[in-house]
């Protein structure tokens, strides 16, 4: 010991007086010092002592509330929504002082504060409040659970989708003030509409108009989006808007800038990067903006007073939300519209048999032009089939009608010239060969497969075709497959063309748009640029790659592919030309050529409603591992009316690294290398909520018994075995 050391131990110093002196106000504290992990010995709080908090764990058989209590310290800040963190899973043996201890820290949102809880045992304390933002608004929570119960899924799984990520720098900033209402809005382009200029003057009066909008060919449909947006404003209420992609937010976005001004939307895409978009978030849940444009994850946006909810082109594949419980935005906003009791817009150049069936039901009216505007602003279809092709000479050598050839070259003399061309590698079905009707199973009327020479087989039900198959339409008896082809087509133009430019858009790079100038612009479905002026001419190339996919929907996607990529062609008045190469008696062509989508939707409705197909039915798809679907549906307290398809075996799929066959998997998909199969079921109208909530309460019982007894062996059907891997899907996009 130094001198130093032995200075400070005297009265001078005061060392050893001091030490005690600190021990001894430690001991006389009222409250003793807390452990930050436990809250051991801490006093709870006066008033509302328990919180009951919804916690990040989206398993079904946890889908429930937990009652945590609020330590003194955090009374203030734990409010409801607010973002906290808890220990779960702690065991009723690890119990000191009267409350929980241990278990993991996870996330999770207070709902609710109460003054006792329901639960008889000891709580755990709540860990520590994130943010004292509330971010969870008993509207936003009410609409996630109405969400987790219509598509058997969690209440976490959806929280997951509808709250951002927290970002706290964006957090930390203020939200500007809001903008005073504007004025309502004139009615534009709406005027070509025969209840156009009606439509907005109930959105600006305050009223809750329903409509599905068959927007016409051109460039309007973007502004006039952003005067629907502007009536609903007017009023004094909010408004949302969900589009497909980047692209669509982007011209929507600056449409409403134009007629707006800065400062009254806010924009929610993935392209924004996270501190960008959670502060527009947080400007709309504080009320700062009324007005949101967004793509799939804005479905959930929290717009106060919410007065218009509106989707556009609702057929997308992009509004269908991958990950679980997979909820499809179109659906998403009709629960919000009935919840909020307020306006709703469905739109597109096209028509879904959805929106075909919300007219049809009387739920929605119909918002569409007349025929003769509608023949002015369309361009001029023209059509190619299989005889005109056999006659071609040109098309035997070079794969490409002289119609086409001729299309190209006359458009290229005013401007450029859109080739459509389909991607590769949709799954061959069959189909009869005279007429081309696609073959269908007679007990189910799924499609017909050909696994191997001389067998047919359903892929829905999975049952053998007994009996010579024939075709309920022309009556043939020869089947051919629907083929792709149109390989190497942005090669053979160039080499045709060679003065001229030949730009792609596709999957690896999308152009948002191009020039007025002439050119040849060859892009993938759904990745077509916007031209200057619109398009000279459109080719339509390969129509059967779409018609002949493995979809219900072929048909109605094809038009719709079509139809999007023919209104950014000049009008039939412009001189704008459209050459589709299809067999032209096909329902789908016709509807194009006559530019008629809504028929198109409401005969495919019809179809659907003697066949018993959705929507008209519901129905949900159940896929797992060999010998685990058939065990669960059993356990599965279905409705008396559910139907039961298959199960049927699912094509196995290659390991990502497999050489040539290697391909990017889908999110959903079975694991590579896996033997998995499929099964649907199927419920008359009426049904569909019976039938969400007892497959919900089926894996919730697996999960529990699997969570129980991990350890079991695979495959033994019990706890642990591959019934606990089976995944279930509410209104599948692709049932075949």
């Amino acid at each position: 010991m130094s001198s130093d050391d032995r200075q400070s131990e005297g009265p001078a110093g005061g060392g050893p007086e001091q030490l005690a002196l600190i021990r001894e106000s430690v001991r006389q504290a009222k409250v003793p010092r807390a452990k930050p992990r436990t809250w051991r010995g801490a006093a709870l709080a006066g008033e509302l002592p328990v919180a009951r908090v919804v916690v990040n764990k989206g398993v079904l058989h946890l889908d429930q509330f937990f009652d945590y209590a609020v330590p003194e310290e955090l009374d203030e800040a734990a409010q409801p929504g607010v973002r906290v963190r808890v220990r779960f899973g702690a065991g009723a043996h690890r119990v000191r002082g009267g409350r929980r201890e241990g278990g993991r820290l996870i996330d999770g949102f207070v709902v609710e504060r109460r003054a006792e809880s329901d639960y008889s045992g000891p709580l755990a304390a709540l860990a520590d409040v994130v943010s004292p933002e509330p971010v969870l608004g008993a509207e936003l929570l009410g609409l996630a659970r109405a969400v987790a119960d219509r598509y058997a899924g969690s209440l976490a799984d959806v929280l997951q989708l509808a709250v951002p990520p927290r970002n706290a720098r964006a957090e930390a900033k203020p939200s500007p003030e809001p903008l005073p209402p504007p004025e309502p809005p004139e009615a534009g382009t709406w005027e070509r509409y025969a209840n156009g200029p009606a439509f907005l003057g109930a959105l600006a009066s305050g009223g809750a108009p329903r409509a599905v909008w068959t927007a016409l060919p051109g460039p309007h449909w973007a502004a006039e989006l952003a005067r629907a947006v502007a009536a609903a404003l007017a009023s004094g209420r909010g408004a949302l808007v969900v589009v497909p992609d980047g692209r669509a937010a982007a011209r929507v976005d600056a449409a409403l800038t134009e007629l707006l001004g800065d400062g009254r939307h806010a924009l929610l895409t993935a392209d924004a990067g996270p501190e960008k978009r959670y502060r527009e978030w947080l400007a709309v849940r504080r009320g700062s903006v009324r007005a949101v444009v967004g793509t799939r994850a804005a479905m959930f946006a929290p717009v106060r007073d919410l007065g218009l909810v509106v989707i556009w082109d609702d057929g997308d594949g992009s509004h269908s939300e991958p990950h679980a419980p997979q909820p499809h935005a179109r659906e998403v906003l009709l629960l919000r519209a009935a919840h909020a009791a307020c306006a709703f817009l469905v739109g597109g150049t096209g028509c879904t048999v959805e929106a075909a069936q919300l007219v049809a039901t009387g739920w929605a009216l119909p918002l569409a032009a007349d025929r003769e505007t509608v023949r002015a602003a369309a361009p001029l279809v023209r059509t190619i089939g299989d005889g005109e092709l056999a006659r071609d000479g040109a098309a035997r050598t070079a794969r490409l009608p002289s119609l086409a050839w001729q299309a190209v070259r006359d458009g290229l003399r005013s401007g450029p010239v859109l080739v459509q061309v389909p991607r590769r590698g949709y799954v061959p079905r069959l189909a009869c060969e005279r007429c081309r009707t696609p073959a269908r199973c007679g007990q189910c009327a799924g499609p017909l497969e050909a696994p191997r020479e001389g067998e047919l087989w359903c892929g829905w039900c999975g049952r053998e075709e007994s009996g010579r198959w024939h075709c309920a339409e022309c009556g043939g008896f020869r089947l051919r497959a629907q083929i792709v082809g149109a390989r190497r087509t942005a090669e053979e133009l160039g080499r045709a063309f060679p003065a001229v430019p030949v730009r792609t858009s596709g999957r690896d790079h999308v152009l948002d748009s191009v020039s007025g100038r002439p050119a040849l612009v060859v892009s993938t479905p759904g990745a077509e640029p916007v031209a200057d002026g619109g398009y000279a001419a459109a080719l339509l190339l390969d129509g059967w790659a779409m018609l002949g996919r493995p979809d219900l929907r072929a048909g109605e996607e094809a038009l719709r592919r079509w139809t999007h990529a023919g209104s950014l062609v000049r009008g039939q008045s412009e001189g704008g030309v459209v050459v589709v190469v299809a067999e032209p008696t096909l329902r789908p062509v016709q509807a194009l050529v006559r530019w008629d989508p809504v028929g198109h939707a409401r005969r495919e409705l019809s179809e659907r409603a003697e066949l018993g197909f959705p929507p008209v039915s519901r129905m949900a798809a159940v896929m797992g591992p060999v010998d685990a679907v058939g065990p669960f549906l059993a356990s599965a307290e279905l409705p008396p009316d559910a139907e039961v398809l298959g199960p049927v075996p699912l094509p196995v799929a290659p390991p990502l690294g497999d050489g040539a066959r290697a391909r990017a998997r889908r999110l959903g998909d079975p694991p590579a290398g896996e033997r998995w199969e499929r099964a649907l079921v199927r419920v008359p109208p009426g049904s569909g909520a019976a039938l969400a909530a007892a497959l919900k309460a089926a894996r919730a019982g697996w999960g529990a018994r699997g969570a129980q007894g991990a350890g079991g062996a695979r495959g033994a059907g019990g706890p642990g075995s591959d019934v606990a891997a089976v995944r279930v899907r509410i209104d599948p996009p692709d049932i075949g």
